[in-house]
């Protein structure tokens, strides 16, 4: 039986405890503001996911960028990790580590950002195109895009998980894609990883209730082959096992009375690509 506790601004949130946490109106303050954070970012490294960057270049901006916004990534350190974000291109699922690899021509590539703004993470991630990238890539980006709206349209109070998976699912199988199983989107907020677990492929009606306060992400992994991953050696890189294209969209929102709240928003509308 999913348990739920209401919490305040003031609790010392240390620990997840599978409890899923509903936060009040100054939560969704903090939220927004890191949030919007996040979105900024990624609006400013647009410019610079070009042929020839490495991913190297691209981590010590986002880097650059928090400091001078006054936040720190959470992922630098968490785990043993020592980037700054994540930079997975083509074929890689998530958590690529950025290094000297440099971005080709026609390459698809998703850059994952979370920074920690006065103590709320803000989660999120975008696909980008270098150079004029083949249909089917493409094709890909935009579908996998759709299944992230898609699955927030169904976050709202009186639905279920079951039901957002089952969206994201429904409609990447109708254009013949997969969905990624062995990763989902997570609760946050004070912690960087919180319950609930967000699967991105399900039945609806099933799974925790939607309910006023809950914050999570959505992220779905969109495959155009098969749904197996397999993990690198460095224990983060995870790729497409047939070595097919993936594709991944991320937004951290929040449940509100009516509906649900994107913090992730770009603030220039720069939510997919092409990036103007």
């Amino acid at each position: 039986m999913t348990e739920y506790i209401t919490v305040s601004d003031d609790d010392l949130v240390d620990a997840r405890n599978g409890v899923i946490k509903l936060h009040g109106p100054d939560a969704f303050v903090g939220m927004r503001a890191a949030g919007r954070f996040a979105a900024e970012i990624l609006d400013a490294i647009a410019p610079h996911v070009v042929p020839g960057v490495t991913t190297a270049e691209l981590d010590q901006r986002v880097y650059d960028h928090m400091l001078r916004g006054g936040g720190i990534p959470a992922t630098l350190g968490y785990r043993g990790y020592t980037k700054s974000c994540c930079i997975s291109i083509n074929h890689v699922v998530c958590h690529g580590i950025p290094g000297d690899k440099a971005i080709k021509y026609g390459d698809i590539v998703n850059i994952d950002v979370t920074p920690i703004l006065d103590g709320w993470h803000g989660d999120t991630s975008r696909m980008y195109l270098a150079g004029n990238v083949p249909l089917k890539a493409r094709k890909l980006v935009d579908v996998t895009y759709e299944c992230l709206m898609l699955g927030i349209a169904q976050a709202r109070p009186g639905n279920r998980l079951g039901d957002v998976s089952n969206a994201i699912q429904r409609h990447a199988e109708a254009h013949r894609y997969s969905v990624v199983r062995d990763f989902c989107g997570h609760g946050l907020g004070r912690l960087f990883h919180d319950s609930p677990e967000v699967v991105h492929a399900g039945r609806p009606g099933t799974g925790p209730e939607l309910k006023p306060g809950m914050f999570f992400t959505i992220e779905p992994m969109i495959n155009i082959g098969r749904a197996d991953v397999k993990m690198l050696d460095d224990g983060w890189t995870a790729v497409t096992r047939d070595r097919s294209l993936s594709a991944q969209f991320e937004h951290s929102i929040g449940i509100t009375d009516d509906g649900c709240e994107i913090f992730t928003k770009s603030p220039t509308g720069h939510d997919k690509p092409p990036y103007a």
